[in-house]
């Protein structure tokens, strides 16, 4: 079965960049020119994604209307004649691919956002991808990669990455059954959502990327609140590992964690220096403060 349904998890408050999302989504920040959720979208459709379902909240109506039409926007260019402009802002979502939007009415976690999604996706696998995790991939978009270990394993995928022991608690964590691999996806024994350094099972950490089997969706319906009290994925995934087999993939390329500042940052100035325009003056600005 073709991965032709995404589901983006939007709906969260954006507490670490308060106050400047007081007043719009985090997923709205500009990297550049581009904002954070795009970047991610890019990803999908290079996937072969055909379907976007955004898990949004009250005071993410701005994303709707980012991937919307803007047509006095469009008649203001066509009038000033700034067609490479206009081009940009039009094709932001290729015609073939639909957006689709539904609210999470409390934040409830990421379990309960992907399941919100479930009267949409069906009885099909789908993706889930956070916005908050930036992958440059290179040519290859993250998500496209791991679509191919889900042609080959047939099972539900996760996108992993080694992290810092320090940093375990904040991802789930797996432990491998290294004698059971598909090209380069490994299958998983058991995942732990946030466990103390001392406690984690190993430092390969699910890192804002995964291919699910709809079987998902029934076990989001009965595990009860996990971690901060909410529905944890982890802790669903954890149950599906019981019934059929996970694998993990180790994606290639860099993540930036652009749910912290710091990370938001390592993504601007990395993305900015990719661009012909910006990379000399970007680089002559970054010696002078250095020297």
């Amino acid at each position: 079965m073709k991965i032709t349904s995404a589901v983006f998890p939007v709906a969260g408050l954006g507490t670490r960049f308060l106050p400047v999302t007081k007043a719009g989504p985090k997923e709205m920040l500009a990297i550049v020119d581009k904002p954070l959720i795009q970047y991610v979208v890019e990803e999908a459709v290079q996937a072969g994604i055909k379907q976007l379902i955004f898990v949004t909240s009250s005071n993410k109506r701005s994303i709707e209307n980012y991937f919307d039409s803007n047509f006095e926007l469009e008649a203001h260019l066509v009038e000033k004649n700034k067609l490479e402009v206009l081009e940009t802002v039009r094709n932001i979502l290729p015609k073939d691919v639909q957006a689709i939007y539904i609210r999470q009415p409390q934040p409830l976690g990421l379990g309960d956002a992907v399941w919100r999604a479930k009267g949409i996706v069906g009885n099909q696998p789908f993706a889930v991808l956070l916005a908050d995790d930036i992958v440059d991939s290179g040519s290859d978009s993250c998500l496209a990669s791991m679509v191919e270990a889900y042609e080959q394993t047939q099972s539900s995928i996760l996108g992993v990455e080694n992290v810092p022991r320090e940093e375990t608690s904040k991802y789930g964590i797996v432990s491998l059954d290294n004698d059971s691999k598909v090209g380069d996806a490994t299958r998983i024994t058991g995942i732990v959502e946030k466990p103390k350094p001392e406690d984690a099972p190993s430092t390969l950490g699910a890192a804002g990327r995964y291919i699910l089997t709809p079987r998902i969706f029934e076990l989001l319906e009965r595990i009860p609140k996990g971690v901060a009290g909410e529905i944890q994925l982890t802790d669903a995934i954890a149950e599906l590992l019981k019934i059929e087999a996970v694998y993990a993939y180790p994606f290639k390329g860099r993540r930036y964690d652009c749910g912290t500042k710091i990370g938001f940052l390592e993504a601007t100035i990395a993305y900015a220096l990719k661009r012909e325009d910006l990379k000399e003056p970007l680089m002559a600005y970054m010696r002078k403060i250095i020297s």
